[in-house]
């Protein structure tokens, strides 16, 4: 049996990664859907929720922390501490408040909270719509090795995670968190240039996404350097050599790590507030 599989567990917010999640634990037989409860300010959202997985809703956050004894909390960093003021003291003793608003520390969420709740700081990403997410987690300094297995096995539903210091999540929000949408950059890039030399747009854009799809498999069941599984494609004066001095020539490697640097300095930004 899940260890997920006694709790009652809450949503805060009800958009596409609270969905994702819901998903997994739902389809997952992780949890029991009568025994997750989402909330959200839109009614019509919300019985679309229901409808789709048979879980509890309600237009009231108080009400759901009351309820619930595991909150995720899966709202826009903007408005985190609107919400925090509403739940802060309808939480009860006990609780596992979890957070994936990018760039709020434990610390912060601990400080709006009772000292009976213990808090633990996520950053997933997008292809937790698809079961395929990597999740960072952090406990904070009232977390339980317990809390932890169980913010864990949340995320697991729907991906991998990893347990890393919180003054690292920051960084993962600039990688991991945002990543996705550098690969689909990359992968409109190469559809693009598929069709450019011959190939239909659909061919083109199906060949490039398995491509990405597959090396990264390849990366994490070989546990490889990528260096190495790079040199293994490459041939004295074949293609993939030529292809790669022009990526090195147009700068692709320092315009990436510089994305993840400008990322991970926005998600400090929205921590202290940040517009």
């Amino acid at each position: 049996m899940s260890i997920l599989a006694p709790h009652t567990i809450g949503f805060v917010g009800a958009g596409n990664m609270a969905e994702a999640l819901i998903r997994g634990l739902v389809r997952g037989k992780h949890v029991e859907a009568s025994n997750i409860v989402a909330s959200a300010p839109r009614r019509e959202r919300l019985d679309e929720l229901a409808d789709a997985y048979g879980i509890a809703v309600t237009l009231d956050n108080g009400e759901l922390a009351e309820r619930c004894g595991v909150v995720v909390l899966s709202v826009k960093p903007q408005i985190l501490d609107k919400v925090l003021r509403e739940i802060g003291d309808r939480l009860r003793p006990g609780t596992l408040l979890i957070s994936i608003a990018a760039g709020f520390d434990t610390a912060t969420i601990e400080q709006a909270v009772s000292d009976g709740v213990r808090v633990v700081r996520a950053m997933p990403n997008t292809p937790a719509l698809v079961g395929a997410a990597a999740t960072a987690v952090s406990p904070g300094k009232r977390a339980t090795a317990d809390d932890l297995a169980t913010a864990r096995a949340l995320f697991d539903a729907v991906g991998i995670s990893i347990e890393l210091d919180e003054s690292q999540l920051d960084a993962v929000t600039g990688l991991s968190g945002s990543g996705p949408a550098y690969i689909f950059l990359i992968l409109e890039a190469l559809a693009d240039a598929g069709v450019k030399v011959g190939l239909a747009r659909r061919n083109a854009q199906r060949l490039a996404a398995q491509t990405v799809m597959g090396s990264a498999k390849l990366l994490l069941e070989t546990d490889e350097h990528p260096g190495k599984l790079k040199d293994m494609v490459t041939s004295p004066g074949g293609t993939a050599i030529a292809g790669l001095h022009t990526l090195e020539e147009g700068g692709l490697r320092t315009t990436l790590i510089n994305a993840v640097e400008t990322a991970t300095k926005r998600a400090r930004e929205l921590g202290r507030g940040g517009k």
